[in-house]
């Protein structure tokens, strides 16, 4: 297995222009040649690229934008295989999530694995939520599936709205104190954060129902339980939360680690090396790419 340093000897050693996109294809198509099913990376490289106030650009997170890289990756490639899904992610939009899971079940139906070499985080994990199995690494990572909305916590304003309640009830005075807190918000702010946190709840049991868990004979009732687990914002030490392997395995989801065939190890960390070259060296912020040769590239 090369690494970071070697992909990058390799990347300066073609000498061109497009020579990281070479290096990316050639070890996308020894990871397909060696699982024997379609594969496709998807990579933010959220880790690299900031927006000038420090925070990771905007455009490196799950938008309704990447369904177009994912249909121009989906064209041509066998589809009858099933699909391994290599995925990056901080998380984004969860309805953009959802519409990219459907689009992969529609193309591929449920015959899908998800594959994080590194990490898959909030509306990412719902994504691997959504596979029949999930590889992880020793050092990857899944995270919590707590909704955001208008860049806050929804558990945690829902959360807050809990305390706020008892504590009237049990000291009347703190109504003042609470009214300044709920002011700040802005009109059915509080009612959005429910329909969103509800939404995901039950878009992920359904997912584990239907997939991950349908041979199992209390597949929903095992759904429910995953499900509430990822959610557990009290749990939790922040939204960026990680759940590695140990304790994906003890929730209930269907993981398998990668270091179980150090074959398949090297050629995936092979591509996760190859993609994070690419972000290190290029203004690239999201690369959506198959094995076949086809990428869609989001520039910063």
């Amino acid at each position: 297995m090369p690494t970071w340093n070697e992909i990058n000897v390799e990347i300066d050693g073609i000498g061109q222009p497009n020579a990281a996109d070479q290096v990316r294809q050639k070890y996308l198509r020894a990871l397909e040649d060696r699982v024997h099913r379609a594969v496709i990376a998807y990579y933010s490289g959220f880790l690299q690229s900031k927006a000038p106030n420090g925070l990771p650009h905007p455009e490196t997170a799950i938008t309704d934008l990447d369904m177009n890289g994912l249909m121009a990756v989906v064209h041509g490639v066998d589809r009858n295989r099933g699909l391994d899904l290599v995925l990056h992610t901080p998380g984004g939009g969860i309805e953009a999530a959802r519409a990219l899971v459907e689009y992969l079940y529609k193309m591929f139906g449920k015959n899908i694995r998800v594959i994080v070499p590194h990490m898959a985080m909030s509306a990412g994990t719902m994504i691997a939520c959504a596979s029949r199995e999930i590889l992880l690494g020793k050092h990857s990572c899944l995270g919590p599936t707590d909704p955001q909305v208008r860049g806050h916590p929804a558990m945690g304003v829902l959360a807050e709205v809990d305390r706020a309640i008892k504590e009237m009830k049990a000291e009347p005075l703190k109504q003042i104190v609470w009214q300044q807190v709920f002011s700040k918000y802005p009109p059915a702010f509080i009612a959005d954060c429910e329909r969103s946190v509800e939404g995901t709840r039950r878009m992920v049991a359904e997912w584990l129902e239907t997939n991950m868990f349908a041979s199992e004979a209390e597949s929903a009732e095992k759904a429910k339980s995953v499900t509430e687990c990822l959610m557990d914002y009290e749990g939790t030490t922040e939204h960026s939360h990680h759940f590695l392997l140990d304790k994906c395995r003890e929730i209930g989801l269907n993981v398998t680690a990668i270091e179980d065939d150090q074959s398949l190890q090297e050629d995936i960390l092979s591509v996760h090396h190859a993609f994070v070259a690419t972000f290190a060296r290029t203004s690239a912020i999201k690369v959506i790419q198959n094995a076949t040769g086809a990428n869609w590239t989001v520039g910063a």
